[in-house]
């Protein structure tokens, strides 16, 4: 055995796998990592194990595996748990990031399983999941039938649930009456699809010759598309791993995918690139900057708005290069000396949310409270809606630094090849961008924005997979709304009266429907009954005399 070659005072690391997998594991890993003890059974151990590894073969059903994770943390504490999943699963990421254990592994080669028993032995966080991309087995060439259609999705319907039965049954076999009940429901399904099968299916149609595909999606695994890595629990590992995996999202092409016109889409790729680049950098200054202050926390986050300034003008030295020089009415100007003079002042964005959301968590390790739970700032939850946070800061800065820079390239026409979109040359198409955004903005903030701070909403910008995404996020924004200007206040004021109308309206409508109702059958349906009936006696008194 394993056990027996390790020395009895290395490290222990329990292995929670089928036999001939976790012997197999056991002796890969011992051979990376000689200095360490990998035991397969609790039994065998000496002392409280340094990690626990445990290999999951079924995950049909995520709340007995929390369960059994609860059971693992209390009967180790504090031992970490690294789970291993395997290439195919049917569950969410997101659903797997609130499983309370600080790594997760799916289908990992062996050096990565290797790096993540390091990281989380030193007390960090390891979490890669790989990205289904749906792939359509019925697809193809050929149209069907309306009569083979009903018959392919109803049998796909059928072996779903049929699907779910069988798992349900397995669980509930100790239930005597939800397992007849769940037997019983399986009768009814093959029955169900005996009849299908009988209706539309060909002549020689059996199960086996309609089932040839399998009916349930089919998923083809990605690259980690959840790939987070912590090396430590304090939030410098944390803006670390931010950084890197923000730095990655910044180097792809960035495309808008919000809908709305962006300012940044004026923007030169390249130049967009440096942009977000500098404010990183800039931002990852300032945070190492605030880190080595002595005063208290609110000195500190105070000193915040000083650094926005700073950190927009060295954003703008950035794209416009140390030595570029362009001529501006014949003569020849150093562009960044220039543009910072022009955009000296840059205006600010209601939209960006109370800096103590992004900086506290960062700065003094404060936690983050996501769905009523207050998580830990190294928490992937947590990890990610930070992320967020700085991703709409990034945005949203660049965002003015763009509308700044396009305001000057109107009146600078020797600019627009050095900075713009090669679309926007031309000076007709650069105002009808202007306008267009002009016009956006301007509904944004006087029909938009009061909404959705009577709604308590927030839009939110992040980059995704090489895109820019928005999503609106709920917070409490009442001191906002309250000083909202009178036009703005209308709106708000527009929307809270649809919503104290609309119930009387429906009233009105309903009780309106009842009236015709009774008027129709008791009023009019009578009385035409009533001629009818009149009619008829008549045609039988004139049929008799003759």
């Amino acid at each position: 055995m394993v056990t027996d070659l390790a020395d009895k005072s290395s490290p222990q690391i329990l292995l929670l796998a089928p036999d001939l997998l976790g012997e197999s594991l056991a002796l890969q890993l011992k051979n990376f990592e000689p200095s360490y003890d990998f035991v397969l059974k609790s039994s065998e151990l000496s002392q409280n194990p340094s990690l626990i590894i445990w290999s999951i073969e079924d995950l049909e059903l995520p709340n007995s595996i929390q369960l059994e994770l609860r059971h693992l943390n209390k009967r180790w504490n504090p031992s970490p748990v690294l789970i291993l999943l395997p290439s195919n699963i049917r569950v969410k990421s997101s659903l797997l990031l609130e499983f309370d254990c600080p790594g997760i592994l799916q289908d990992p080669d062996l050096k990565t399983l290797q790096q993540a028993i390091s990281t989380l032995i030193n007390g960090g966080r390891v979490f890669k999941l790989k990205s289904p991309s749906l792939v359509d087995v019925n697809k193809s060439g050929s149209t069907i039938g309306f009569g083979q259609w009903l018959l392919i999705s109803g049998i796909q319907q059928i072996r779903q649930e049929l699907y779910s039965i069988d798992t349900l049954i397995q669980y509930y076999k100790s239930d005597n009456f939800a397992y007849l009940m769940l037997k019983g429901r399986k009768r009814e399904l093959l029955s169900a699809k005996s009849l299908l099968l009988w209706m539309w299916g060909p002549i020689n149609s059996s199960v086996a010759t309609i089932e040839t595909k399998p009916s349930s999606p089919q998923y083809t695994y990605d690259s980690y598309g959840t790939d987070i890595t912590i090396s430590s629990p304090d939030s410098s590992s944390v803006w670390k791993t931010i950084y890197s995996r923000l730095i990655k999202e910044i180097d792809s092409e960035l495309a808008n995918t919000t809908g709305n016109l962006l300012a940044i889409d004026a923007i030169n790729p390249i130049k967009k690139q440096i942009l977000f680049t500098s404010l990183l950098n800039q931002l990852d200054y300032v945070l190492t900057k605030l880190r080595s202050l002595n005063d208290s926390g609110i000195k500190n986050l105070q000193v915040w708005s000083e650094f926005q300034t700073e950190i927009q003008q060295q954003a703008i030295r950035a794209i416009a290069g140390k030595y570029v020089r362009i001529l501006k009415g014949g003569e020849s100007i150093a562009v960044g000396e220039q543009l910072t003079r022009d955009a000296e002042t840059i205006g600010t964005d209601d939209e960006l949310p109370d800096s103590k959301v992004m900086l506290e968590p960062l700065l003094f390790d404060k936690p983050i409270v996501i769905d009523g739970q207050q998580l830990e700032v190294n928490h992937p939850r947590a990890l990610l809606e930070l992320e967020n946070y700085i991703s709409n800061w990034l945005i949203r800065t660049g965002e003015l630094i763009s509308s700044e820079l396009i305001s000057i390239c109107a009146d600078w026409p020797e600019l627009r090849t050095y900075l713009l979109n090669p679309k926007l040359f031309r000076t007709r198409e650069l105002e009808r961008f202007r306008n267009q955004l002009n016009s956006q903005n301007r509904w944004q903030e006087l029909i938009t924005k009061p909404i959705r701070l009577y709604e308590s909403q927030r839009h939110i910008y992040s980059f995704q997979k090489g895109s820019i995404v928005d999503r609106l996020v709920t917070e409490l924004r009442d001191e906002e709304l309250k000083q909202l200007g009178w036009w703005q206040k209308q709106v708000a004021f527009l929307v809270e009266a649809r919503d104290a109308l609309a119930p009387q309206v429906q009233a009105l409508v309903k009780r309106f429907g009842d009236l015709l109702v009774v008027l129709l059958t008791k009023v009019v349906g009578r009385g035409i009954g009533l001629v009818g009936r009149g009619i008829a006696q008549g045609m039988g008194r004139s049929l008799s005399r003759s």
